[in-house]
């Protein structure tokens, strides 16, 4: 997986792809000026969830390369996810970003179903301290890689808000993957 030039520290900017096809793209609506609930302290995110796709992943620190771009986990491992360890932990104020491949050479990756993953799922980030910030998406979108909207996606946010990104669209022998499929959420509840 190839992720576009990525997060800036503090709020990311970068991308990674797959999902819908851009006809089913929906796009984000606004931030709230107000959080959802309470933001929580900063802690480590251990594990994403996403029900709605059967995914229960381990996460791993992403950081990004000499190009500014997000490097997304190993290829070895289908079922790891990362988080932007440069910019806001999932639950703290801000646009926390998660990234993990949609294949990989031994198979399919922790994010292949994240296309179909409809507005009103959840994604649970299971955290080191303990708590569990619970995300509800609110929109879903396909980006072409030569075009991402950097801003959009890892723009800042006066609330806690979850990107996870993964690849998608047509795939080329020489150049990969041509879109990112971005999934959008806002945290709704904390455990």
């Amino acid at each position: 997986m190839t992720i576009p030039p990525g997060p800036a520290p503090a709020g990311p900017s970068g991308s990674p792809s797959t999902g819908p096809a851009p006809g089913r793209t929906t796009e984000p609506r606004p931030a709230s000026s107000r959080p959802a609930v309470r933001p929580l302290p900063p802690s480590t995110p251990l594990r994403l969830r996403i029900p709605a796709i059967k995914v229960d992943a381990p996460m791993m620190k992403l950081a990004l390369n000499t190009t500014g771009a997000l490097v997304p986990p190993p290829d070895n491992n289908p079922v790891l996810a990362g988080w932007y360890a440069g910019g806001t932990v999932p639950g703290a104020v801000g646009t926390a970003v998660t990234a993990g491949h949609v294949d990989t050479s031994m198979g399919p990756g922790v994010f292949h179903g994240l296309g179909s993953v409809r507005k009103g799922a959840t994604v649970d980030i299971i955290r080191a301290d303990g708590r569990v910030a619970v995300f509800t998406v609110y929109a879903v979108g396909v980006y072409d890689k030569a075009d991402f909207p950097d801003e959009k996606v890892y723009g800042p946010s006066s609330r806690p808000e979850l990107r996870v990104i993964t690849c998608g669209g047509p795939y080329d022998k020489k150049s990969g993957y041509q879109d990112n499929v971005v999934l959008f959420a806002a945290m709704t509840a904390a455990r």
